[in-house]
């Protein structure tokens, strides 16, 4: 019995009873990830695997999920999509972020913008339908061009319109929630709006061709997602993964500072 408890904290470092291995890993405790890739790519550079803290990201697309298969896997923190624009809710987020909630996993909620509508009035539909949760990550302003939306497909303002309309929605948030949000984007954005100059927040940043060195050259990052072709015992289907930039115990410790009081 205490060779089998000393292996148990080994290998997952935290403090879990070994009998049946279901028991509820505490959120912030990190595990480390037993994920797979359908494409892997080798990155030159950062490379995913130098980062003990894994999680991911989760829409409608992912029809399920056993959050707690997944959170023994290493699903550390989970980013849920929760709002586009100022009328469509992801008809997953409140199933996800239950799920996720229940299961340990640190969890986040992200908004998709869109040149449409107000950051005023978007900003308005995330605080309606996402609750401020003990615990919770800080709200994420993902910010990419839509390709896809019927009606905000060729709205692309200038840098200068991009960045005011992204102050104004971040300034309501964080005076909301209590909590500085973080900006998701991906490299052709970036460049675009000139968002190397956009100071005072972290970023979680796309790119699963180039490491973030070379896709977003000086710029910091807290996480960085990293594959759309996640696989994971417990996740149906694809998902994408993420890293935090940090060791373990900058993790513990970030997530102490920014989760919600």
């Amino acid at each position: 019995m205490k060779i089998r408890a000393f292996l148990c904290i080994a290998l997952l470092g935290l403090l879990v009873a070994c009998g049946t291995g279901r028991e509820a890993i505490p959120i912030g405790t990190p595990v480390a990830p037993d994920f797979r890739d359908a494409n892997p790519v080798d990155f030159k550079g950062q490379r995913p695997a130098q980062y003990p803290v894994h999680g991911i990201d989760a829409a409608r697309f992912q029809t399920s999920i056993d959050w707690s298969q997944a959170r023994r896997n290493g699903v550390n923190f989970a980013f849920l999509k929760a709002t586009e624009g100022g009328d469509l809710l992801d008809p997953a987020f409140t199933t996800h972020w239950r799920g996720a909630g229940k299961a340990g996993v640190a969890r986040g909620a992200y908004h998709f913008y869109y040149f449409c509508t107000s950051p005023e009035v978007q900003a308005q539909w995330f605080i309606r339908n996402v609750p401020r949760s003990k615990g919770m990550m800080p709200p994420v302003l993902d910010m990419e061009w839509n390709p896809l939306s019927p009606t905000c497909a060729h709205r692309r303002p200038a840098a200068n319109v991009v960045q005011d309309e992204m102050r104004r929605w971040l300034r309501i948030i964080e005076a909301h929630y209590g909590q500085r949000p973080i900006i998701y984007t991906t490299p052709q954005f970036y460049a675009e709006n000139n968002l190397s100059g956009f100071n005072g927040y972290e970023y979680w940043l796309r790119t699963t061709a180039k490491s973030p060195g070379e896709a977003f050259p000086g710029e910091r990052w807290q996480f960085w997602q990293y594959s759309a072709t996640g696989l994971i015992d417990g996740i149906k289907g694809e998902v994408d993964l993420n890293a935090f930039s940090g060791t373990r115990a900058q993790w513990t410790t970030w997530l102490a500072a920014r989760a919600h009081k």
